[in-house]
């Protein structure tokens, strides 16, 4: 991850994330399919802009720092591919739900 990070740096109030993997096997384990695992709506901050700057020209700055879980909305986000994985996603801050602690 460090690698995408250094070679990534979204811009503004941007971030890049990271979904988590899908569940593959059931508590049971039993091995689910693909078509019975819903989209991951949690994910890893990979790499935060510098911020959008407010009519004065200040920079404001971004509540999740790299490393931070995040609740991502069912829709939205840019899916992106890097280094053929095609699990990253741009979203604004805004439209973040949540930090998971």
């Amino acid at each position: 991850m460090a690698s995408v990070a250094t070679k990534f740096r979204p811009l503004f109030d941007r971030v890049l994330v990271k979904r988590l993997d899908a569940v593959k096997q059931s508590k049971g384990g039993i091995m689910l399919p693909e078509s019975a695992s819903k989209k991951i709506r949690e994910a890893t901050v990979i790499a935060v802009g510098p911020g959008a700057r407010n009519q004065d020209g200040k920079p404001v700055p971004i509540d999740v720092n790299v490393g931070d879980r995040v609740l991502l909305p069912e829709y939205g986000g840019t899916a992106i591919q890097l280094d053929d994985d095609d699990s990253y996603t741009i979203f604004k801050e805004s439209e973040l739900l949540a930090k998971v602690e």
